[in-house]
């Protein structure tokens, strides 16, 4: 992860503009309790008209410098802590996308919006209004300070001791501050998951009548994300008060104290006068400096979080010089190949040999590792043990983007974007891919017809996740978008399964006409694998079975029990055919 620093200094150039306006603001502030000295000891007192003029335009020259001034101060401020943010959640967003796969078999979607959004937010406020609060108050009590000492070295005690409680009150306040923001950005982003899990399962939820579950679950996580607020809200009670209490007092007590000097010789009327709108300048910085620790708690908070993130990396070994292949012809070979989760064995001795052209059946029952091998095809995983080889070179010693724009995969969870039908097709090769090849590609994969008789037809834009189309009319956009990227691997990881029997035979029988491409169909109905050139039965993880459709069945084995369980004995099968 990059530091802040090292962001700021990416923008030094406008940082230093900034701070210059804010130079230029704080000096105008500063010169204004002078100008005022003048008017009351020469004009008031003095009864010295002649520069009345000319000391009424500088107050109302340094007024119109000090909000034009500031105005550039916060603008330029405003910008860098937003181009910062831009930069800082493009980084992050482009780190979470490097992750490999395992980090999002755990991770929760909600918390992960949470930290793009909010607490990048958060942070980049801590750049920007809190960083500018912060110098400016800063040099603002030292300026005040030493003006006010060079006016009365003994009065100047008073305010230095209101502000050495206000900072260590600040301190001792951060530190309490810092343990609540934890809690609250934890419990956002749980809040955030909910929510998130909910809207988009809201089909589901109603289905099974669950809606009162769900807004107890969230109101419980809403009632702790109250809690902490409130915590928040408790320990800014409990010290704002000081801040606000020395702002008030300040000024009235240097006005008191300052009178006897007066009296007593020690100052004149204008000193006192300048002194006393230098002692409102302390008030402000101090009444700031409450919230600049709020912020400044929050931002640490959130920082931490998103370091948390930063510290996960990507499991795929990858090599320093990866070998780019010329071309892709679509040979895979699995050696010895093993996977492992912790202590959970998902694939175990996985052998075979795919050459280009060819096509491997893959089945078995639920979890027994089918789409695992898939995943590891694309190079999703790394296998615990054993080589996965594409054209005859190791999957880990290839560019990461070869190996994976070299399939073209239906997966058995469609998932479509929020976007026309001919965005969703086109995703393969989106920036080359014509409408005509959309149109065929459609064709191919069944879906033109139903698509020509939507009202936009392929500029229809469909609902989250596909909401409004059948789950048979989203895996034919599915299957179109593989086939439209014209790839030399075709990967189906059951997807023809929310079709009907016609349906799955048309597009079996397109498929089958697609020359020179590798196909690797996973599937549990016998119908999908049957004229492949080698079916794989994984049994937990394991190669039960291989051979082709006749062999498997003449071994009466697992393959062989499916088969009879899907269509009856052999004689119905041969009679219905």
């Amino acid at each position: 992860m990059k530091t802040l620093r090292s962001y700021v200094r990416e923008h030094w150039l406008t940082y230093s503009v900034a701070i210059i306006f804010m130079l230029i603001a704080i000096a105008l502030d500063m010169m204004f309790p002078k100008v005022t000295k003048l008017i009351v000891n020469e004009v008031i007192i003095g009864q010295d008209f002649s520069r009345f003029y000319l000391f009424l335009g500088a107050i109302v020259l340094i007024g119109v410098g000090r909000s034009v001034f500031g105005y550039f101060k916060e603008f330029t401020f405003d910008r860098n802590c937003i181009a910062i943010g831009t930069e800082m959640r493009k980084d992050l967003f482009n780190h979470i996308q490097g992750l490999s796969l395992d980090y999002f078999d755990d991770a929760n979607t909600g918390e992960l919006m949470a930290r793009v959004k909010d607490d990048i937010d958060k942070i980049y406020n801590l750049v920007g209004m809190v960083a500018m609060r912060g110098m400016e108050v800063t040099l603002n009590a030292v300026l005040v300070l030493y003006f006010m000492f060079s006016i009365n070295a003994v009065l100047t005690i008073l305010p230095l001791i209101f502000m050495i409680i206000c900072g260590a009150t600040a301190i001792f306040m951060e530190k309490k501050l810092d343990l609540i923001y934890d809690d609250i950005s934890e419990e956002n982003a749980k809040l955030t998951t909910i929510a998130e899990e909910n809207l988009a399962g809201v089909r589901t939820v109603k289905a099974f009548a669950r809606e009162e579950y769900e807004i107890e679950k969230f109101k419980k996580h809403n009632v702790k994300y109250y809690e902490y607020n409130m915590k928040e809200a408790m320990a800014l009670l409990r010290f704002y008060p000081v801040f606000q209490l020395a702002g008030t007092l300040l000024p009235v007590a240097c006005a008191v104290l300052g009178g006897f000097f007066v009296i007593n010789g020690k100052m004149d009327l204008g000193d006192l006068t300048a002194y006393i709108i230098y002692s409102r300048n302390c008030t402000w910085p101090l009444e700031e400096l409450g919230w600049i620790t709020n912020e400044f708690s929050s931002a640490i908070a959130s920082l931490k979080k998103v370091r948390k993130i930063y510290t996960v990396h990507s499991t795929l070994a990858m090599s320093e010089k990866p070998e780019h292949l010329d071309k892709v012809k679509g040979s895979i070979e699995f050696e010895n190949v093993s996977l492992d989760f912790g202590d959970n064995h998902v694939l175990s001795d996985i052998s075979f040999t795919l050459t280009e052209g060819k096509t491997i059946g893959i089945m078995g029952q639920t979890g027994s590792g089918k789409s695992t091998i898939v995943n590891l095809m694309q190079r999703f995983y790394d296998p615990t043990k054993g080589t996965i080889k594409l054209d005859g070179k190791d999957i880990k010693n290839l560019d990461l983007n070869q190996v994976r724009e070299a399939s073209a995969v239906v997966m058995q969870d469609v998932f479509l974007f929020s976007d026309t039908i001919n965005e969703n097709i086109r995703m393969g090769r989106r920036d080359e891919m014509t409408d005509e090849e959309i149109a065929e590609a459609a064709r191919m994969a069944n879906a033109g017809s139903f698509i020509e008789k939507l009202e936009d037809k392929y500029e229809t834009v469909i609902g989250e996740r596909g909401v409004g189309l059948s789950g048979g009319q989203k895996q034919r956009i599915s299957i179109a978008r593989a086939l439209s990227k014209k790839a030399p691997i075709l990967i189906l990881d059951d997807s023809t399964s929310a079709l009907d029997m016609e349906t799955e035979a048309e597009i079996q029988k397109t498929l089958s006409d697609i020359k020179a491409v590798t196909r690797v169909i996973v599937a549990h109905r016998i119908s999908a694998v049957r004229n492949a050139d080698e079916i794989l039965y994984l049994d937990n993880g394991r190669i039960a079975e291989r051979g082709t459709h006749e062999e498997l069945l003449r071994k009466k084995g697992l393959y062989y029990d499916t088969y009879i369980a899907q269509y009856g004995s052999l004689q119905e099968m041969e009679e219905s055919a």
